[in-house]
Formats: C-alpha cells, structure tokens, sequence
C-alpha cells in the first residue's frame, strides 16, 4: 500500500504495509525492561465462581486481567500531566498521531558519576523541519528489551537538550533509555519541565516517550512516525511507535 503524502509543502511517499515497530512488546513476568523499582507485569485468568478465563486450564474463553505500570514496565507515552498538579490525560492530550520525525543515534557522555545525552551531540544534527526526534543511545542491542534499570542511574538527557527541543519546536520525543531525567534528582524531573515548559507555558500536545527499542539496522534519517496509545485517561500509557521509511521525494 503506496500512501503518497504533503508536508510542508513538500511531497514524499510511503509503503503502509512495510511498518518498522519500534515498541518493546509487554508481557507477563520478568521478560520486560524494569525501572524505578517497579513490580513486573502480571497476566493472569480472570475468575469468577467456576468460571476460568483460560482455555488452557478448562475454560471457554481466554479473558486475562493484566496489572502493569507504564512507567516502568517498557515503551510508553506521556504528557505534561506526569508532572502537573491538574489531572490531565495522554488521552486527552495526544489528538494527532501521524507526524514527520527524525532518528538520530549518539554516544552518551561520562558526566561525572552520570552519563548523559548532551545538547552538543545533536544541536548540529537536528531537522528544525520535523515534530518529532528519535534518540537511539549507543552501545545498542538486545539487551534494552529486557534491562533492568532499576537503582542502577541509568543514563539520561541534558536539562538543556530538553529545553533546546522545546524551543525548536519538537512536539514528540522518543527515547531508548527509561527517563528523560536521573533516577534520583531529589523531585526536581528538570529534563521534563524542560522539555514540556512547565509550569510557565504548558506543552499540552507534546509528548514524551521513553524505553523505544530502536535495532542499528534502522538508519538514522527522516521517517513518517505512527505514535499510536491506548486510549486511557491517565498520564501515560503503553505506547506503540510506528515508523515509516519515505521512499521517494516527488
């Protein structure tokens, strides 16, 4: 399927039917990325009097009841309600799903004891022509689909890099690490006030995602990017970001 698209006054071309996922796929257990101390996903049967909801096990249908937190447990979305006193939802928030976005990989810097993403590594490299940037962080493998990140002060993005996106103009920004911030900042979650400018003038259509798994066979460069969510009326929600190779410029 040939989606031919305008943006900007520019033309280009898509094949919907070739979709590059880059979500970790939740499951039950252990088997997923972990980060802040928070307890794996659990799947299991809903039960009722004799009823099972698994066919394994006897019953007529399968009908799970899953506890998850999105935070912690692989690839979500969230807004600036993460970080608001008002209640305020991704769903409420994230109106438009379809957007032009740029993957960039860098090496992370030693900063300390901290290793950071820095301004300097991408203020030269960014498209200013797009909504949306893609930070994959090097090393990369497999091993993101399943680290557990959890009081380890994994890696994280410069206050000012946040802050320079914001003013840039990028509306979404997707992340392989588990947080724009430092695990333990004392409350401050700086990166994030940066990033969506609160409390002076709230980014409400901006969006963070965080624990993408980006493979190194996906080059960096323009793609159209799918951010697609449950629809939840709470701060974040486990996310699915499609990526789209433009194929031809007209």
């Amino acid at each position: 399927m040939l989606a031919k698209i305008e943006y900007k006054g520019q033309y280009f071309s898509v094949h919907l039917n070739q979709p590059i996922d880059i979500s970790i796929p939740m499951q039950n257990g252990l088997q997923n990325p972990n980060a802040f101390g928070i307890s794996a996903p659990v799947f299991e049967p809903f039960k009722a009097g004799g009823f099972i909801g698994s066919v394994a096990l006897g019953g007529s249908v399968n009908c799970e009841n899953i506890q998850f937190n999105p935070h912690g447990n692989g690839t979500h979305t969230e807004c600036v309600g993460h970080i608001s006193k008002e209640r305020i939802t991704i769903h409420e928030t994230l109106q438009e799903f379809m957007f032009m976005a740029q993957l960039v990989t860098v090496e992370l810097n030693q900063v300390g004891d901290d290793h950071k993403v820095l301004l300097s590594s991408i203020k030269d490299v960014i498209n200013n022509n797009t909504d949306a940037l893609i930070i994959r962080t090097l090393p990369n493998d497999t091993t993101k689909l399943t680290q557990t990140y959890s009081g380890k002060n994994p890696a994280y993005l410069q206050e000012e890099l946040c802050a320079f996106l914001s003013a840039q103009g990028i509306k979404h920004l997707i992340i392989d690490l588990p947080s724009v911030d430092r695990e333990e900042d004392g409350g401050a979650l700086a990166a994030h006030h940066a990033f969506w400018n609160y409390p002076a003038s709230p980014r409400f259509d901006a969006t963070i995602t965080e624990m993408a798994y980006i493979p190194n066979n996906i080059l960096d460069g323009l793609y159209l990017l799918n951010l697609q969510i449950a629809s939840l009326q709470t701060d974040a929600s486990p996310s699915k970001p499609i990526l789209y190779k433009i194929s031809h410029v007209l």
